[in-house]
């Protein structure tokens, strides 16, 4: 619920996020991001007592993850030259998957020996570093008419609407791999291995789908088309039962059915280059709003084994005839 509350604040947040960005600049949102994440944090570490002061403090953060976002989208646009604008979207979508592991690395290191409270605040500590890193605005030309803006949008909404689909899938396996897989009778281990192998493919596959951007820019519908068919491919593999399936599953359906984000805000902006944060801002909607109905649905979904005859548990057989 926490979680689904976070995505559900940050699809409500976008749209607001990007006219802040347009109007005020990418530097200020950027800065007031990092300031409202480093508080979101520091606010975790001292208050999160309740399940509903964690839900307030997630919509808190969940604001400051608009803003960071939109505005990254609108400096990279603008800062980094085109040619090389591809693998920079790459890099910065590949920090979401790395920033996951970095915050399992924190259990051990920090957590388990001076407490969860002390890793949220050394996260906030981080945070409030970077403020220092956001570089300043360059001036922009002002666009000659609104008219191609406007019959734009509608093609943004419909890109908005399939990025809410594929999102809704790859980001609840992410969270509920680990979990479906021991209920198959799966080792927690190999199953936690399973994860990490997708993690690290789909950095892998960020940016090196980056790179690849940048040398067909005008192809990237296609690729991201074929992203999403790997990870159809990998959703149907884990019906199978076995390890082999699983890892398979994982490896197309996590590391390459989410791997698209960067192309997709990489094809936008290249679209969009006067309005990168309003542009981007529709299509990010979709991706969050996507992942609440996600995660809630597979957080509801039975876990008990329940074996039929058959021997596959139920919840990995709901669209097969019955047995």
């Amino acid at each position: 619920m926490a979680v689904s509350a976070y995505f559900g604040a940050s699809a409500l947040a976008s749209l607001p996020a990007g006219v802040l960005v347009e109007r005020y600049g990418a530097a200020r949102i950027s800065r007031a991001g990092i300031a409202l994440s480093a508080v979101s944090l520091l606010g975790i570490a001292v208050a999160a007592n309740a399940l509903w002061s964690l839900i307030a403090i997630l919509a808190l953060g969940a604001g400051a993850n608009a803003m960071g976002q939109l505005a990254s989208n609108t400096s990279l646009s603008r800062h980094v030259p085109p040619g090389r604008q591809g693998l920079s979207f790459g890099v910065k979508q590949a920090a979401i998957p790395v920033s996951t592991l970095l915050a399992g690395a924190a259990v051990p290191t920090v957590a388990l020996t001076l407490g969860w409270r002390w890793a949220f605040v050394l996260a906030a500590l981080l945070a409030a570093s970077a403020v220092l890193l956001v570089p300043a605005d360059r001036p922009v030309s002002a666009p000659s008419g609104g008219q191609p803006e406007k019959r734009a949008t509608g093609a943004l909404v419909v890109v908005g609407l399939a990025a809410t689909l594929a999102a809704g899938s790859a980001n609840a396996l992410g969270t509920f791999l680990v979990d479906s897989a021991v209920a198959r009778g799966i080792s927690p281990g190999p199953a936690g291995l399973a994860l990490t192998l997708g993690s690290a493919v789909c950095v892998a596959a960020r940016l090196g789908g980056g790179w690849q951007a940048d040398r067909r820019p005008s192809r990237q519908v296609g690729v991201i088309a074929g992203l999403l068919a790997c990870g159809a491919v990998g959703l149907l593999l884990l019906a199978v039962p076995g390890p082999v399936p699983l890892v398979a599953g994982v490896v197309f359906g996590f590391g390459f059915g989410w791997s698209w984000p960067g192309l997709m805000n990489f094809a936008v902006v290249r679209l969009h280059p006067q309005a990168p944060a309003a542009a981007t801002s529709i299509t990010q909607t979709g991706v969050y709003a996507g992942v609440v109905p996600g995660r809630w649905v597979w957080a509801r979904w039975p876990r008990r084994p329940a074996i039929r005859p058959c021997g596959s548990p139920r919840r990995w057989r709901w669209w097969r005839p019955p047995c």
